[in-house]
């Protein structure tokens, strides 16, 4: 009688299939949340401002798993066009595609299947958000390609994650106001803040791979310019406080912000790629605190 030496067939095979979910899970970045928050943030600041702080429960459901269905396909359409790069570059040479632990074709086939899903969201949706939709998987695509010929990929990211502003006024008004406008290039500028401290910490390597970025056309003046941003970014964000005619809450949580920003700044000084890194985590804080001025300033001083 032959018995076999290994498990049996059905435990391997719930093994492989595990063991294949978590490379998916990787190239979506399920393990890394902090770059679906940032994208959360602002999406969630739209649909208040939009709903003068009561926004229907559905269009947040949307939103929210939209957001992060999103944001997981831009991760795995983001390796794909890096595959050839990310092995050389120390903070990525981890990933699935840079590994050969994933082929291109599970890559190509699994960035479709988010897409898929966030459209059958979308057309929940009004005809005006499904419009603007088209543009998203636009930029979603094109963005990962930028870095080989522009110095300014962070300025296409920022309108990458910040046409979901325009997307979720839309949702709740049926058009796009000039104040959604105003916090789409409020996002712009938050995310080329934070974007540039991300690419302080690949620095070296970009340079030696041939990869752009604001940190390298930046150089030496990188710390001043994003202290210049972040005043400014703190001075669209008051306009947009005035616009929606928000009260003192939200302003405290723009001296706060303010003070995230100051931090930051001490954590770039040296340029430490670590500590640049935190730089750049320490913006999903400004991102809640935001969100809580808004959220607090309609909650203690609602419309008559």
């Amino acid at each position: 009688m032959i018995r076999s030496s290994g498990p049996p067939l059905r435990q391997r095979h719930r093994r492989n299939l595990m063991t294949r979910w978590h490379i998916y899970a990787s190239l979506m970045r399920w393990d890394r949340p902090i770059g679906a928050l940032l994208l959360l943030w602002p999406v969630l600041w739209s649909l208040w401002l939009a709903a003068n702080g009561s926004p229907d429960p559905f269009l947040v459901g949307v939103f929210l798993i939209g957001t992060f269905l999103m944001r997981s396909a831009g991760c795995v359409i983001n390796d794909f066009a890096d595959r050839n790069f990310d092995g050389l570059v120390a903070r990525t040479r981890g990933r699935p595609l840079a590994m050969g632990l994933a082929s291109e074709t599970e890559a190509l086939g699994l960035f479709v299947g988010l897409l898929g899903l966030s459209a059958l969201l979308v057309l929940a949706l009004n005809r005006l958000t499904i419009l603007l939709s088209l543009a998203a998987v636009v930029l979603a695509v094109i963005y990962p390609f930028m870095k080989r010929y522009t110095y300014l990929p962070q300025v296409y990211l920022g309108a990458a994650f910040g046409w979901a502003v325009p997307m979720a006024f839309a949702a709740v008004t049926g058009h796009v106001s000039p104040l959604a406008w105003l916090v789409f290039s409020t996002v712009i500028l938050w995310v080329l803040v934070y974007d540039t401290e991300y690419a302080m910490v690949d620095r070296a390597d970009d340079l030696r791979v041939g990869i752009k970025s604001t940190a390298i056309l930046l150089a030496d003046a990188d710390r001043a310019a994003i202290a210049l941003l972040q005043l400014i970014l703190l001075i669209d964000l008051g306009l947009i406080g005035r616009q929606a005619a928000l009260h003192w809450p939200y302003y405290f949580s723009l001296a706060s912000c303010a003070g995230c920003f100051t931090y930051q700044q001490y954590l770039i000084r040296e340029r430490v790629p670590e500590a640049c890194f935190a730089a750049f985590m320490n913006n999903n804080w400004c991102g809640l605190l935001i969100q809580l001025g808004i959220v607090a300033s309609y909650w203690g001083f609602p419309a008559a």
